[in-house]
């Protein structure tokens, strides 16, 4: 175990930007991500669970939930796995902080504050090959700010590969920090920013209780667990998607090349035909029967996922954000 802790935990993460304590340093972080924008001069966190309005409305889990000083609403998740609607998600979330600011009564106006959300991804948005990536509601034509209510901020980590020594702004030194945190031996850049000697005291490993400690090791072996399944979700369906496809391709191809055969055979010859009927027919077989086969064998290993980190003690709505299976389907298993 490295001497700081590791961010990508769910531990970790909260550990660093979501208690009281350490409120300095998310508004530190905040404030360098939206430099030269705002200053926020303070934060109060709120409730990361936000029950539904109506009957039947999913329930709106947050890693951080937090208003500003002048009543801006901020969401900060931590995201180690791309989700097949985590674009979709993120907006929901944000919506449903907007929506939440409604007042009953007619002297409500629709005054509502901004709601920002920040999003840590360890993953590729897509084929958005960029470290930061803001998305702002403005005029598609002139690209005039529209309304200042909506912003959503992703931070893909993989992106960033500066050393210490090419770090040129405290936002490129906090992403640096968090990337490598769980390999430092010291805590860089104290010099350039005092709030790097706040969260080394933070992330000490040897600083935390007994009980913090215990918390936080459970937190490494669920996150590794995780990824091991993932791993071996990715290698099982492979291997399983494979075996099946050639059995179907060869199957399929047979067929194929029997009736490419047939008509072949009326220029050139039925038995020239089926001979290249059945080369072509498997070649395109395997190729279709692979891609099914490992659809499949995903899906498989998607249930078996849930049913591990069902195991491990991981919440419904957990399970839901790392393997995208509906609540119905992690309920039955």
């Amino acid at each position: 175990m490295g001497k700081f802790i590791n961010p990508f935990t769910d531990y970790g993460f909260k550990k660093i930007f979501g208690q009281e304590v350490s409120k300095e340093l998310l508004m530190e972080f905040l404030n360098d991500l939206l430099e030269g924008e705002r200053v926020i001069t303070d934060l109060t966190f709120l409730n990361n669970e936000q029950l539904p309005i109506y009957p039947g409305e999913r329930i709106a889990i947050y890693d951080i939930f937090c208003t500003t000083d002048t009543g801006e609403k901020i969401i900060v998740e931590m995201q180690n796995r791309s989700q097949v609607y985590f674009k979709e998600r993120a907006l929901y979330y944000l919506s449903h902080a907007i929506v939440r600011q409604g007042v009953k009564g007619e002297s409500w106006k629709f005054d509502i504050k901004a709601v920002y959300g920040v999003f840590f991804i360890n993953f590729l948005l897509d084929e958005n090959h960029k470290l930061r990536t803001d998305v702002i509601l403005t005029d598609r034509e002139t690209g005039k700010l529209f309304s200042d209510k909506l912003r959503q901020i992703f931070i893909a980590l993989p992106l960033f590969n500066k050393t210490e020594t090419e770090c040129e702004t405290d936002f490129e030194r906090w992403i640096f920090v968090l990337n490598n945190m769980e390999t430092l031996n010291r805590m860089p850049f104290k010099a350039q920013k005092a709030v790097f000697e706040k969260l080394e005291e933070i992330v000490d490993v040897h600083s935390l209780s007994e009980e913090d400690r215990v918390r936080y090791e459970n937190s490494v072996n669920a996150y590794r667990d995780y990824l091991a399944t993932i791993d071996y979700a990715a290698k099982k369906g492979s291997e399983e998607g494979f075996e099946e496809g050639f059995e179907k391709g060869i199957e399929k191809g047979f067929e194929k090349g029997i009736e490419k055969g047939i008509e072949k055979g009326i220029e050139k010859g039925i038995e020239k035909g089926i001979e290249k009927g059945i080369e072509k027919g498997i070649e395109k077989g395997i190729e279709k029967g692979i891609e099914k086969g490992i659809e499949k064998g995903r899906r498989e290993e998607k249930f078996e996922t849930a049913r591990n980190l069902k195991s491990l003690g991981m919440t419904s709505e957990q399970i839901m954000q790392v393997t995208g299976l509906s609540l119905t389907e992690i309920e039955s298993l």
